[in-house]
């Protein structure tokens, strides 16, 4: 079993910032990918970044982020962050961590995900 447990939402002005983290911890051989995803009220679950971990650690992002958050991770803590910069009201959701890694117990790829760390962007 493989436990993801985030940190770091919470409260915060428009064009404030906050810093998510994601850890890893259980019955892991390797990490494929890790990613935040966020999903506002009323509405659907969404890719906000993406690191691919066995490609060279590329990264994409939402559109509506790019430029203002930044993905990256720490490999020997097998944990994820997500540096949140000029933060608006409508990045008001709940994020999800989420990690494709292959199972130390059965050498099969398994999806996870969080909990969810709720962030809300309001004067």
């Amino acid at each position: 079993q493989v436990q993801l447990v985030e940190s770091g939402g919470g409260l915060v002005q428009p064009g404030g910032s906050l810093r998510l983290s994601c850890t890893a911890s259980g019955s892991i051989f390797s990490l494929n990918a890790m990613a935040w995803y966020r999903q506002a009220p009323g509405k659907q679950r969404e890719l906000v970044a993406h690191i691919n971990i066995i490609n060279r650690d590329s990264t994409n992002y939402a559109d509506s982020v790019k430029g203002r958050f930044t993905i990256s991770r720490d490999n020997a803590k097998n944990t994820v962050y997500l540096q949140m910069n000029s933060l608006k009201p409508e990045d008001t959701a709940v994020y999800y961590c989420n990690a494709d890694i292959i199972s130390d117990y059965d050498d099969d790829e398994y999806d996870y995900w969080g909990q969810g760390t709720q962030v809300t962007v309001s004067s």
